[in-house]
């Protein structure tokens, strides 16, 4: 029988794409939607860990599976690493992508080009039932554009332009954003881990 890993998010964007990475995986997919009487983990902690933590943790106690959770943000340079764990209610509840997105650029007005470094972060925690957990981390180097550019992704994707390309993340395939970003190289350290526990 396949082991159950329970996704703790109900950003759906945000599904798709750890989906999308973990998908070949023999592993049977849960997500929040599946048990609606799960508590709202308040992401009240000081840093991306702290955060996936606390979100894995409560959720593997709820549902007594393993458990996946992530918390991941932008730190701009030229703003003292803000917006980090504020990233998805920059500019307030509720979390408003464009909001965001405009406050961003509206506090980097006048920054040039080369002072517009900035990183996305991302923490992975993996937790047990029994509440051990372990956790991954990935980063990807970039810098903030002038205004938003592509389609795809979620959140600051259409500003942020990882270092090596002229593309913003919103711009990129999937398939290429995957294996550059923040998330897609916390992942790829998780799915060791998961593979670890899956094999033993």
């Amino acid at each position: 029988m396949k082991a159950r890993l329970v996704i703790a998010s109900n950003n759906e964007k945000k599904k798709r794409e750890l989906l999308q990475i973990i998908g070949d995986l023999d592993l049977e997919i849960a997500t929040l939607k599946e048990f609606p009487q799960a508590p709202v983990v308040e992401e009240d902690g000081l840093t991306f860990q702290e955060n996936a933590v606390k979100k894995a943790r409560e959720i593997a106690e709820f549902t007594g599976c393993l458990t996946l959770a992530d918390d991941s943000g932008l730190e701009v340079d030229a703003l003292g690493g803000l917006p980090g764990v504020h990233s998805a209610r920059f500019a307030g509840e509720p979390s408003d992508d464009e909001r965001n997105n405009r406050k961003l650029l509206e506090m980097l007005e006048g920054v040039p080009a080369q002072e517009r470094t900035a990183r996305f972060r991302c923490v992975i925690a993996i937790a047990f039932p029994d509440g051990r957990v372990e956790t991954a981390e990935g980063t990807c180097e970039g810098r903030i554009g002038f205004e938003p550019r592509g389609q795809g992704g979620f959140g600051y994707d259409p500003l942020f332009i990882p270092d090596g390309y002229d593309l913003t993340f919103a711009e990129l395939n999937p398939e290429v954003k995957n294996s550059i970003s923040h998330r897609g190289k916390a992942l790829q350290k998780a799915i060791k881990l998961l593979q670890s526990i899956h094999s033993g």
